[in-house]
């Protein structure tokens, strides 16, 4: 009996589709299209011979709601709202959970000041998922108008080797120390460390060109800020689609052998964060309660984050 009704209706499922005979086509559902703020802007690193960019899921557009004191469930699926490990900052840094969250499409870290001392709270996020070589990554950010850094980078989980994609100081002028600061708002860091811990040893680049320059003043506008691990021995860095800097060959990325002649061989955490860094805090290069009191100045945009692997063309 049941066999017979299911043919039954089977029949009247399929009679149904015909009108005077000929077949009515079922119109196939096209998957749903995600259409990231990205969409219309080219990788500007080549992919390689062979090769084309495929985005990867840890690609962030921030359209979504993040509160500060609750994340929700799209948010941690991609980030932490703390660094790494335990650590709670450089210098006059206090990082705190509730100093990041997504709110008009783009992720926000506000600083303040921790009250009664001289420390200043900032956020800090790092991505669940490590990226390796080869690999692309652009931020479209606008740096905050504070002596605070603007941070985008990547650091492997046992902090020796890292690669600086954004770390700019937007600010013009320190009111603490009463100085110009000019040349630091008209320039992008973009630089890579290799570390030993203990005894610690630090090795990055100090050339000119790892302090681009172009008379603009990055504080004022969005801007994109990329960068291309193309290997362990080559990184080229990409600024609003521009091709600015290459560092390749061993003798560039690790001249004192900190890796064993590996070069940046590591998988890496993708963090974002604000900081108070200790080199320019000792010279008094640190917000005053009067210019923290100002949340727009003092605020980090990062309105997306995409990553690319290489693969092969179909």
């Amino acid at each position: 009996m049941f066999k017979t009704s299911l043919f039954l209706l089977c029949a009247a499922l399929y009679f149904s589709c015909k009108n005077n005979g000929n077949d009515v086509p079922i119109p196939e559902v096209e998957p749903p299209q995600i259409t990231y703020d990205w969409k219309d802007v080219p990788v500007p690193a080549a992919a390689g011979s062979g090769k084309k960019w495929k985005l990867q899921s840890l690609s962030d557009d921030f359209n979504y709601q993040a509160e500060a004191k609750n994340k929700g469930p799209e948010f941690l699926k991609k980030w932490t709202d703390f660094y790494h490990n335990n650590w709670s900052g450089p210098g006059l840094t206090i990082w705190d959970r509730a100093h990041s969250l997504v709110a008009d499409g783009r992720l926000q870290i506000p600083a303040s000041r921790v009250a009664g001392t001289n420390k200043v709270n900032t956020g800090c996020i790092t991505s669940t998922e490590r990226v390796i070589y080869p690999v692309y990554i652009e931020a479209r950010a606008k740096i905050s108008n504070s002596t605070l850094a603007s941070d985008v980078w990547l650091l492997s989980p046992d902090d020796t080797q890292e690669i600086d994609i954004l770390e700019a100081y937007g600010s013009s002028y320190s009111a603490g120390a009463k100085k110009d600061l000019t040349w630091f708002a008209e320039r992008i860091h973009i630089s890579h460390h290799v570390f030993i811990r203990s005894p610690f040893q630090d090795y990055q680049p100090t050339d000119p060109g790892s302090w681009y320059y172009n008379g603009t003043l990055w504080r004022n506008d969005y801007h994109r800020f990329g960068v291309y691990w193309k290997d362990p021995l080559h990184l080229e860095y990409y600024i609003d689609g521009k091709l600015v800097r290459t560092v390749s060959g061993l003798e560039t990325i690790d001249p004192k052998n900190f890796t064993g002649g590996t070069g940046l061989n590591k998988a890496m955490d993708i963090i974002i964060n604000v900081e108070d860094q200790n080199w320019r805090s000792d010279q008094g290069y640190t917000p005053t309660d009067e210019e923290l009191a100002n949340r727009e100045d003092h605020t980090f945009n990062v309105d997306w984050i995409r990553i690319y692997k290489p693969v092969d063309l179909q």
